[in-house]
């Protein structure tokens, strides 16, 4: 049997005690040491190191680290160590710019290292099915995709806004259930908590194959929503990612004999469907996901597939800018084709 995985974490926030504990639980992988230096050790695992320094983690020997401090941090964490070798599951976004976004997934590539990015929706049971079906057309053509994300503000962000903290979950589970790419937004923000980020946005977007995208994200509401609703030609989906449940809505099919009605040729109500799917956390399954890319690679394979590559999150990156500068402009703002616009 072979010896496990030795993982490192840096960063004992609120997302970073979640990684501790699924970290800690893990089959095949051993915590080995905890960098957090405003850290409390009763925040760590039992047992764990709590460190100061990364070097100190990087002298214990780690085949990969997760990295959950602040975004404004994720530059110099990952670039230390990819320079040492060592793979790493960044905490979304991906960095703070475009521009350092790019020099992670330069640093991380050049050297041929494992390294994903915890784009957490990805792994959440409602959006996974909702990702199978669509692939498998039960929808037909998709003309929309809605997504709504609000609730309270979370007293554990203070570097970034909430379209880097909160809609780049959209952006990326949007790109990825329907296999499509954004090619321009419009979006507006407002800041009213007094904070010197945004605090509420609203965009519109449009993907590759001419569907429109809507995000509404704000931190200034005391009703907590975590909804994608995906429509097209046979009805529509929704995903509720609090619950991890998906409905389907379907175009009714039975025609109607009340001649007021027969003049409006649009769809009627159908059957409603909501799916018995298995649930597991999402953040463990992410754990699980990149342990595996890790063990293939290492094995001198190619990591699956099915990981959050930095490279798809550097384009999240670029789209979560785009949102920020088309409010700045006040227009709508066109995005190039993925890895055109910088130096990847």
């Amino acid at each position: 049997m072979s010896a496990p995985l030795r993982a490192g974490l840096v960063g004992l926030g609120v997302m970073g005690r979640n990684h501790a504990r699924v970290l800690s639980g893990l089959d095949g992988v051993e915590l080995v040491g905890v960098v957090d230096p405003a850290g409390k050790p009763e925040g760590a695992p039992h047992g764990v190191p709590l460190l100061d320094e990364l070097d100190e983690l990087l002298k214990l020997g780690v085949d990969y680290a997760v990295v959950a401090c602040p975004t404004a941090l994720h530059e110099e964490v990952g670039l230390a160590l990819a320079e040492a070798g060592v793979g790493a599951l960044i905490e979304k976004p991906l960095a703070e710019s475009v521009e350092a976004a790019e020099r992670l997934v330069k640093a991380f590539e050049s050297r041929g290292l494992v390294a994903g990015v915890g784009h957490i929706e990805r792994y959440n049971p409602a959006l996974q099915s909702m990702r199978k079906r669509l692939e498998a057309g039960e929808l037909g053509e998709v003309f929309q995709v809605v997504t709504r994300r609000q609730g309270p503000f979370p007293h554990r962000i203070s570097d970034v806004g909430v379209v880097k903290d909160l809609a780049t979950h959209d952006i990326d589970l949007t790109a990825w259930v329907t296999g499509q790419d954004y090619v321009s937004v419009c979006a507006h923000t407002v800041a009213r908590s007094g904070r010197p980020h945004e605090d509420m946005v609203s965009a519109v977007g449009r993907l590759s194959d001419g569907s429109m995208v809507n995000h509404l994200v704000n931190w200034l509401s005391p009703l907590k929503e975590r909804t994608t609703v995906v429509t097209g030609e046979r009805g529509c989906f929704v995903a509720d990612t609090l619950t991890a449940d998906l409905t389907f809505y379907a175009n009714g099919e039975l025609s109607t004999e009340w001649e007021a009605l027969r003049t409006f040729r649009g769809v009627s109500e159908g059957d409603m469907i909501r799916y018995a799917i298995p649930k597991r956390e999402p953040l463990l399954v992410e754990h699980e996901r990149f342990r595996d890319a890790v063990l293939t690679g290492a094995a001198g394979g190619e990591p699956p597939a099915d990981i959050v590559t930095l490279r798809q999150a550097l384009r999240t990156v670029e789209v979560s800018a785009a949102v920020l500068e088309s409010a700045k402009l006040g227009q709508t703002v066109a995005l190039p084709a993925p890895g055109v616009a910088g130096a990847v």
